[in-house]
């Protein structure tokens, strides 16, 4: 039975990068990195966010055409509300595969230096620029550190989900975290 693993957590925490090698050890498996598929939309610098909301029935598309292939989706993808992860899971039931959901957590102000590291040393993927310079709008830090605080209440709301342990820099055993999560 084919599977979407739903990688969440806070910006910054690595899910990118645990998705680049979660596919790498595991052929055939499509990362739907909606931060990449982002950059697709014209103008996607300019409001991050509307680019989010025009790819993310495309990235549904290709998650279920994926999927119905029978093949595993792995989606790094921050999600908070619960009505959004629905629409994934939902997608995953119509092509009668699991969804399995690894929340990926560091303490909350590790979160935030992770996030601020990235900013400041990451120039190969676009988009991190655009979503510092968007979460220093919606408030820098604090808004960081009220997204880290929504993901931990909405741990508890979600009984599938499991909380991974990501470590600044052990993205070696972050990964097999992860991989026996999913045993």
């Amino acid at each position: 039975m084919a599977c979407l693993l739903h990688l969440n957590g806070p910006p910054g925490i690595g899910k990118s990068t645990i998705a680049r090698r979660y596919v790498a050890q595991h052929p055939g498996v499509l990362n739907c990195d909606i931060d990449v598929l982002r950059t697709l939309i014209g103008g996607w610098s300019q409001d991050f966010q509307l680019a989010g909301s025009l790819i993310r029935p495309a990235a549904l598309g290709m998650i279920e055409g994926y999927l119905t292939s029978g093949r595993d989706v792995v989606l790094p993808q921050l999600l908070i509300d619960p009505a959004e992860i629905a629409l994934f899971e939902a997608a995953a039931r119509r092509c009668n595969a699991r969804f399995i959901e690894r929340i990926l957590m560091d303490d909350r102000e590790s979160s935030v230096a992770r996030f601020n590291r990235r900013a400041e040393a990451d120039t190969h993927a676009p988009w991190h620029a655009t979503v510092h310079a968007l979460v220093a709008a919606q408030g820098g830090d604090d808004a960081l550190r009220e997204r880290h605080a929504a993901l931990q209440s909405l741990t508890g709301t979600r009984p599938g989900a499991v909380v991974i342990q990501s470590t600044a820099g052990a993205v070696e055993a972050t990964y097999d975290l992860l991989v026996a999560s999913l045993v």
